[in-house]
């Protein structure tokens, strides 16, 4: 299947070259160095959350950059890549928006999105005819596919991270993550 015309703001070299603001400076560095000359509380504290935030802008602006060419952003690949890998291709809304720790708000925008681009629909419960499900159709399961084999490709936005550092990275994360209730 082809790719579907990118109808976002700006094309993929757009992305990609507002990833790139080099300076010849470290300017969280500089900010840390700042924070220590004046005797602000917490600036290794401060180092760190600014960096994990800016890693963070770097590796979604990568992933976004990869999945441009689908006009599918992030967080409607994780629908997608929900839905793909959910028994009958299909979940209720809430269970999206638990799986993905957003807010129902969101879940409805995100489904609001990908079904008007016929990529998910939302069907009656087959048990409880009250409830609706979101299922994937196939041209979503295509698109899915495709923007998984896009962000592999990119490795997920991650390159520059050594791949030896993958583990300690994921562990820290994962620690954090645990100590601050995302999961029991």
């Amino acid at each position: 299947m082809a790719t579907r015309p990118h109808r976002g703001r700006g094309s993929r070299a757009q992305a990609l070259a507002s990833l790139r603001m080099a300076l010849d400076f470290d300017p969280i560095a500089a900010a840390g160095k700042n924070w220590r000359e004046n005797k602000w509380p917490a600036a290794d504290a401060m180092v760190l959350a600014t960096s994990v935030t800016r890693v963070h802008q770097i590796v979604l602006g990568r992933i976004n950059a990869a999945l441009a060419p689908f006009d599918v952003s992030f967080s409607r690949f994780e629908v997608l890549a929900l839905l793909f890998f959910a028994r009958e291709n299909e979940l209720p809304m809430g269970k999206i928006g638990d799986r993905l720790q957003v807010h129902p708000t969101s879940v409805t925008s995100l489904i609001n999105r990908l079904s008007a681009d016929g990529l998910v629909e939302r069907v009656t419960h087959p048990t409880d005819g009250r409830s609706r499900l979101v299922r994937l159709t196939a041209q979503g399961s295509a698109i899915a596919e495709q923007c998984a084999v896009a962000l592999g490709q990119c490795s997920f936005g991650v390159d520059g991270l050594p791949t030896h550092a993958w583990d300690s990275v994921i562990d820290a994360a994962t620690e954090m993550r645990l100590g601050n209730g995302d999961w029991r």
